[in-house]
C-alpha cells in the first residue's frame, strides 16, 4: 500500500507498537518437543512418528487404496464453538481417534467446498496429489481440534453416574446406579441425611402461582432451572423436555458471558434484541475490513474459516487491506501481514467513542450511502438497485409529555382511520416525509426516496406534533461530542479516527466494520450498536464485499416434511417472568406497588427488556429470592462459575448451601468450576460420540447444517439396552418416570399423523435428519453401499433402518456420510429464493416481507382516502379497511410451502437477483432508530435509554461513573480478556497444548513495568476491587498502555486440578492444569446495588470483563 494511503495510521503504528516481545510463547524448542511429540525416540527416521496413511491415490491414475485398519468418518467438532466440519481418522482395532483434519464438503473447513453430490469416493480423491487436487480442495482442521481428541480418554472424564458424599463442593463422591439416581432426581426425599428434598415430579406445578400476589411470576415449575452453554446440535432436544414437555420458563445459555454484548448491540440495528441476528465481512470480496474488539482467526466465530478466508486475501492479488483496533495487538496483524494490516491500540470500553466519531465525520463529510438511506421501504430500496434498506426516514415523535413521545409516528397518529385494535401494530405504517410530493406519506405507499433528515413540526387534528427522521436523531446524538472529545474518551489520535472514517467510505459497499468479545464492557451494548451502525451508514449489507447473514439451517426439529418434531399433545406453553428478568420492569407487580407509593422508580435490581435469556442475573438472583429462588437447578455443560465475572466470589459459598439451592444435577464429561457443586453428576457423550445437527454462524452465508454421530462408541457406561448415559438418556428416563407428555412409545408423530417412538437418542435425531433430507423442492439422493462402507456408516445401519422408513434411511445416510446437508458454495450470491412464509411475518414491522405487512400496504395504499383528514395532516390516508386476499397472494402463499388449491397453477419461477446480492437477504429494516430500545428506561434510574448508537461511558446501574467509584489515582490500570490462539475455557486438560502454552503470563506494556520497576517473568498481585491474584509479568510492546492483558483459558481450580474422592479411590489430578489466571476470579459486582450481583452491561446485561480497574503489586 502506498505510503499516502497507510499515513492515516501512521501515529498509532508508531504509539503501539507493531513488535511485540512473545514472553508467552519463549519455550525453548527442545521443551515443546517433549511435550508435544514425547521423548521417545521416533518410528520411522524418515517419517518420525507420523501414522500410516488412511488412504493412498496414485497419482497418475487417481485410484483410491484405503487402509483396512483405518476409518475416515465426516462429523462435527467440538474443540471450540466454531463447529466446524471434520474427518475423523479412527483405528478400527481399538475404536481410538487418530487424527482430525477438515471435511472437504463444509463452507466451514474448505473454500471452496466440493460439490455436495460428489461421492465420498471421490472426495477422498479429491485431497490428493492427483492432477493436484489437494490443492485446491485442501481441507483442514487447526491445532485445538487435533489436540483435544485427547480428551475423550482423559483420566479426568466422569464416566459413570456419581452422588456427592458429604458437604457440597467437597470432593467427595458414591457411585449411584443409573435407575437409582433418576428416581432420587424425580422422586426427591432425604437424599443426603440433610433433610427433605423436593424432586422435580412435586415441583412440576404448572398452576400453582410462585406467589399469589405475584401471578406475572408464572408457575413453580419456574422454579427448576437448566443452564446450558452453546447449541451444539442438541438444543432442541433439550428445549423439548424442559421447556414444552416438563414446563419450566428457565432455560438459558451461556451467551450473556461470551460475547453477548456485541450480539445484543447487532440486535438493536437489526430490529430484534432477542435473536440477535449478526453479519460478517464477505472476506472472499472485502477490499477493506475495519476488526474492533475482535481478531480474526482467535475470536469472533467462525475462527478457521476467519483466518482462512483472511489469510488468502493476504497473499491474493486483488485489493484488500484491514485494521484491528484492540487494547492487545494479536496474531491478526503481524510481520506476515506486511502492509495489508495495520493494529490500532485503543482503551478498553470505549470503542463506541471511536465509532460514534466515525459516525459524525462521515455524517459532516456526507461520505454515507445516500442512495441506501434515503429509501423508505424494501421496494423503493430494490428498485433503486439497494439489496437492504433501513428505518433511517422513518419520523419519530419528539415531544416531551406526548403520550407516544420517543415512539415512531404512525399512520393513525397523523390521521389514517384504522380500527381500534389495529393501531400501532402491523397494519398501521411508519411515516416519511416523501420528497417528491413534499408531505408526509405512509411509508409502505411511497414509492420514491424520503427526507433523510427531517426535523419540524406537523399538524395533527390543528395541534403541532414534533417529528424527527431517525438520522436525524443519530446525527444530533454523534454531535453530543467533538471529535476531539472523542479522540481523548477512547485514546485514538483524531488523525486516526478521521483517517479510518474515509478509508471505510473509499470502497463504496466493499468495506465492513465487525466486532465480538471486546465489547464486553461496562458500555458494551451501544459500543457495539455504534461500529455496526457504520455498516448502515455505507449501505453494504446483503452485498459481495460487505456484510452477510449466515444462509440459515435446514430445520431439523420443526413441523417437518417427514415429522413432527415441533408440537405435540399435552405440550405446555411456558409462562411468567424468566428468572434473568429480561422483561419489562413497568409490567411487574413490583412496579405497580412502587408506583402506588409515589416512586416506581428504582426497582430493587435491573431489569433487561432488551436483553435475551440473561445467565449473568441467574444465580445471583435465584440466591437473592428476586425475582424468586431456584428449588432445583440442572447444569448442562456449562461452568458460569469459571465463566462469569466476579460470580464465585459472590455465590461460591452460597451454592455449598442446600438450604439456599436444595438439588443441583449436573450432566457434563467432565467436573467443573461449577458442576463440582452438584449433588449428583452424570456422565455425557464428548465429541465424536455425539448426535446433532447444527448451524453455522454469521461468516458462512449459505445454508447448512453440520451432522454431529457417533463415529465411536461413546466411553460412558451403559444401559441394559445398549444406550450410552448421557445427557439425552438421563432426560429420556425423567420422562418416562414423570410420565411426561412428548416422549415414550408414541411420543413423535410423523408427517401423516401416525405416531412413532421418542425412547432413543437416534429416534430424535434421525427423525430429525430425515426432516432435513426432505427439505426443499427436491430431497437428498440415497448414499450408495460405497459411500456407507467408506463413510463408517455400516457400523450404525441397523439403527438406521430400525428407526426410519425404507425409503428414509439412506438420505438420512447420504447426509450423515458427508457430514450434513450444504447448499451449494456456487449459490452465495445471486439466487434468488421464495420469501418468508406469512406465519414468520414479524409482529409490529410494517413494510416487511411478511405477509401482515403486505396487508398494511394494500390498506394504504388502495383504500379510499379521508380527505379531511388528509386537508388536516397532509398524510396519503386510507380507512381501516380489511385487505382481503387475492390471487397473487394466494399465489405467494403456495410458493411459501403453504398447499394450492386442487388444480392451482404453479407460481413461475423468480428471475436471479443481480449478481453482487446475497441470496439469503436480510429484508427487514436497519434500525438506525431502534423505538423498544428508545422508549425503555432503566428500572434503576427510571431514565429513557437511547434509541440510536451512542457513547456512554462505563458506569454502573443506577448511572455512576465506573471511574468516579474506582479513580484512576487509586486502580491506575485497566485489566482486559483476550481469546487464546490455542486454549478456550475447557481446553486446558489436552496436555500437547499445555506442551505449547502451559500458562498465561499477564501481559503489561514496558513504560508502564518500567514505572512500576518490573520485569518479564517477576512475580505480581493482580489486584481489582473485585480480587486479587498471583500472576507472572510479561512485557509487550503490543498492549495499549495502561492496560494488563489476559489472556483466556488458564487458572482453573477443577477440570483435573484438583483430585476428588470416587468411593474408596483418590481420582487422579494434575496441577499443571492449574497454571495461570482466570480474570473472571476477581470479576466486580456493582457497588451501587444490593444483595448478591455481578457488574453487567445496563441495557444488554452482559457481563463486563473489559476495561476492569486494576493494579499491580510487586508480590
Amino acid at each position: 500500500m502506498q505510503d499516502k494511503r497507510r499515513g492515516f495510521l501512521r501515529n498509532a503504528a508508531l504509539g503501539g507498537g507493531l513488535t511485540a516481545f512473545a514472553a508467552s510463547f519463549s519455550t525453548t524448542a527442545g521443551r515443546m518437543l517433549d511435550h508435544v511429540r514425547g521423548k521417545d525416540a521416533p518410528h520411522s527416521k524418515l517419517h518420525g512418528n507420523s501414522l500410516a496413511p488412511e488412504f493412498s491415490v496414485d497419482p497418475a491414475s487417481g485410484k483410491l487404496s484405503v487402509n483396512p485398519q483405518q476409518q475416515v468418518s465426516y462429523t462435527m467438532c467440538m474443540g471450540c464453538t466454531t463447529f466446524c466440519g471434520v474427518r475423523v481418522r479412527i483405528d478400527k482395532a481399538d475404536g481410538k481417534v487418530l487424527r482430525v483434519a477438515g471435511n472437504p464438503y463444509s463452507p466451514m473447513s474448505a473454500d471452496p467446498a466440493l460439490p455436495y453430490q460428489t461421492p465420498i469416493r471421490a472426495s477422498f480423491v479429491a485431497l490428493s496429489r492427483f492432477q493436484e487436487k489437494g490443492l485446491a480442495g485442501r481441507s483442514t482442521a487447526c491445532g485445538r481440534g487435533n489436540a483435544v481428541i485427547e480428551q475423550m480418554d482423559s483420566p479426568f472424564r466422569v464416566l459413570a453416574p456419581m452422588k456427592r458424599v458429604g458437604p457440597r463442593g467437597g470432593g467427595r463422591w458414591q457411585p449411584i446406579a443409573f435407575d437409582q439416581l433418576v428416581r432420587e432426581i424425580s422422586e426427591g426425599g432425604d437424599l443426603f441425611g440433610e433433610g427433605p428434598v423436593q424432586g422435580l415430579r412435586a415441583l412440576r406445578e404448572l398452576s400453582t402461582p410462585i406467589d399469589p400476589q405475584q401471578p406475572a411470576l408464572g408457575p413453580r415449575v419456574n422454579q427448576v432451572g437448566l443452564m446450558a452453554s452453546t447449541d451444539d446440535g442438541r438444543m432442541a432436544f433439550v428445549d423439548r423436555f424442559f421447556k414444552q414437555s416438563y414446563g419450566s420458563l428457565n432455560l438459558v445459555n451461556h451467551g450473556s458471558y461470551c460475547g453477548g454484548a456485541y450480539r445484543s448491540g447487532s440486535g438493536a440495528m437489526f430490529g430484534d434484541m432477542k435473536k440477535m441476528p449478526h453479519a460478517k465481512a464477505d472476506l472472499e470480496n472485502v477490499e477493506f475490513c475495519l476488526f474492533v474488539g475482535t481478531a480474526p482467526g482467535n475470536a469472533g466465530n467462525p475462527f478457521k474459516r476467519q483466518g482462512t478466508l483472511l489469510a488468502k486475501a493476504r497473499a491474493g492479488q486483488r485489493a484488500f487491506n484491514y485494521v484491528v483496533v484492540d487494547p492487545v495487538l494479536s496474531n491478526a496483524d503481524s510481520l506476515a501481514s506486511g502492509e495489508r494490516s495495520r493494529w490500532v491500540p485503543i482503551k478498553p470500553g470505549t470503542d463506541g467513542a471511536l465509532a460514534m466519531a466515525m459516525i459524525r465525520w462521515i455524517i459532516e463529510q456526507q461520505r454515507y450511502d445516500e442512495n441506501f438511506l434515503v429509501q423508505p421501504n424494501l421496494k423503493t430500496a430494490e428498485a433503486a438497485g439497494e439489496a437492504a434498506w433501513s428505518n433511517a426516514t422513518h419520523l419519530v415523535i419528539v415531544q416531551p409529555g406526548h403520550p407516544r413521545d420517543g415512539r415512531y409516528a404512525r399512520g393513525s397518529d397523523m390521521g389514517m382511520v384504522l380500527p381500534e385494535e389495529q393501531r400501532y401494530q402491523e397494519q398501521d405504517p411508519f411515516v416519511v416525509f416523501d420528497v417528491a410530493s413534499q408531505k408526509p406519506l405512509a411509508h409502505n405507499a411511497a414509492s420514491g426516496p424520503a427526507e433523510l433528515f427531517f426535523n419540524a413540526e406537523l399538524a395533527l387534528d390543528g395541534q403541532p406534533l414534533h417529528l424527527k427522521s431517525a438520522m436525524t436523531l443519530l446525527r444530533e446524538e454523534a454531535e453530543r461530542h467533538t471529535l476531539a472529545e472523542y479522540a481523548q474518551a477512547c485514546g485514538v489520535p483524531e488523525a486516526v479516527i478521521v483517517g479510518l472514517a474515509r478509508e471505510l467510505t473509499s470502497h463504496g459497499k466493499r468495506a465492513a466494520v465487525n466486532a465480538h468479545g471486546g465489547m464486553m464492557a461496562g458500555s458494551g451494548f451501544y459500543n457495539a450498536y455504534a461500529l455496526v451502525m457504520l455498516n448502515t451508514l455505507i449501505g453494504n449489507l446483503n452485498r459481495k464485499g460487505g456484510t452477510l447473514i449466515n444462509g440459515g439451517t435446514f430445520k431439523d426439529a420443526g413441523p417437518g416434511p417427514r415429522y413432527n418434531l415441533e408440537s405435540f399433545a399435552g405440550q405446555v406453553k411456558p409462562s411468567g417472568t424468566p428468572l434473568g428478568r429480561n422483561a419489562a420492569y413497568e409490567k411487574s407487580a413490583e412496579f405497580q406497588r412502587n408506583k402506588a407509593a409515589g416512586a416506581a422508580y428504582p426497582a430493587r435490581a435491573p431489569w433487561y427488556p432488551n436483553a435475551p435469556a440473561l445467565a449473568t442475573e441467574w444465580l445471583t438472583g435465584a440466591m437473592n429470592g428476586y425475582p424468586y429462588g431456584l428449588k432445583a437447578l440442572i447444569l448442562w455443560s456449562c461452568n458460569p462459575l469459571y465463566g462469569v465475572p466476579g460470580l464465585r466470589t459472590q455465590i461460591g459459598r452460597d451454592l455449598a448451601d442446600p438450604a439456599k439451592l436444595p438439588l443441583i444435577v449436573a450432566v457434563d464429561p467432565f467436573i467443573n468450576e461449577t458442576n463440582a457443586f452438584a449433588d449428583y453428576l452424570v456422565p455425557d457423550s464428548l465429541l465424536y460420540e455425539s448426535w446433532g445437527w447444527a448451524g453455522a454462524w454469521g461468516g458462512v452465508a449459505v445454508k447448512m447444517s453440520t451432522a454431529r454421530w457417533p463415529v465411536v462408541e461413546p466411553k460412558a457406561d451403559k444401559l441394559a439396552d445398549g444406550q450410552a448415559i448421557g445427557m439425552e438418556t438421563l432426560f429420556l428416563a425423567l420422562a418416562k418416570t414423570m410420565q411426561l407428555p412428548g416422549f415414550g412409545p408414541a411420543g413423535l408423530n410423523d408427517a401423516d399423523g401416525k405416531p412413532c417412538a421418542l425412547e432413543r437418542p437416534e429416534h430424535w435425531y434421525l427423525r430429525g435428519g430425515a426432516n432435513i433430507a426432505y427439505q426443499g423442492k427436491t430431497a437428498v439422493p440415497e448414499a450408495s453401499d460405497d459411500d456407507i462402507a467408506l463413510s463408517g456408516l455400516a457400523r450404525i445401519q441397523p439403527l438406521l433402518e430400525a428407526t426410519l422408513k425404507p425409503e428414509e434411511w439412506r438420505k438420512v445416510a447420504f447426509m450423515l456420510a458427508r457430514g450434513g446437508r450444504y447448499q451449494s458454495y456456487g449459490e452465495m450470491f445471486g439466487v434468488r429464493l421464495p420469501p418468508p412464509a406469512p406465519a414468520h411475518a414479524v409482529s409490529g414491522s410494517p413494510g416487511g416481507t411478511g405477509a401482515g405487512a403486505a396487508a398494511g400496504a394494500a390498506a394504504v395504499a388502495g383504500a379510499a382516502s379521508v380527505p379531511a383528514v388528509a386537508a388536516a395532516t397532509g398524510l396519503h390516508a386510507a380507512t381501516g379497511a380489511r385487505a382481503t386476499a387475492t390471487p397473487a397472494a394466494a399465489t405467494a402463499a403456495t410458493a411459501h410451502g403453504t398447499p394450492a388449491a386442487a388444480g392451482a397453477v404453479p407460481p413461475p419461477e423468480l428471475p436471479p437477483y443481480p449478481a453482487d446480492w446475497s441470496t439469503h437477504r436480510y429484508t427487514k429494516p436497519m434500525m438506525v432508530y431502534n423505538e423498544n430500545l428508545g422508549v425503555s428506561r432503566s428500572s434503576i434510574t427510571g431514565k429513557r435509554f437511547a434509541g440510536t448508537p451512542a457513547w456512554r461511558e462505563p458506569a454502573f446501574a443506577d448511572g455512576t461513573p465506573l471511574r468516579a467509584k474506582y479513580p484512576e489515582a487509586e486502580w491506575p490500570l485497566q485489566l482486559i480478556s483476550f481469546k487464546s490462539a490455542l486454549h478456550n475455557s475447557y481446553s486446558i486438560g489436552a496436555r500437547r497444548l499445555r506442551g505449547i502454552k502451559p500458562d498465561n503470563p499477564v501481559a503489561l506494556h514496558p513504560e508502564d513495568a518500567a514505572r512500576l520497576g518490573l520485569r518479564s517473568g517477576d512475580a505480581v498481585y493482580l489486584e481489582t476491587p473485585g480480587g486479587r491474584v498471583k500472576a507472572t509479568v510479561a512485557l509487550r510492546h503490543g498492549v495499549q498502555r495502561g492496560v494488563v492483558a489476559v489472556e483466556h483459558g488458564f487458572g482453573h481450580r477443577e477440570m483435573g486440578a484438583r483430585a476428588h474422592r470416587l468411593g474408596k479411590e483418590m481420582r487422579p489430578h494434575d496441577k499443571a492444569i492449574a497454571a495461570g489466571v482466570n480474570l473472571n476470579d476477581i470479576g466486580l459486582s456493582d457497588p451501587t446495588r444490593k444483595g448478591h450481583n455481578v457488574y453487567v452491561d445496563p441495557v444488554s446485561g452482559t457481563a463486563v470483563r473489559q476495561g476492569l480497574p486494576a493494579r499491580i503489586v510487586r508480590a
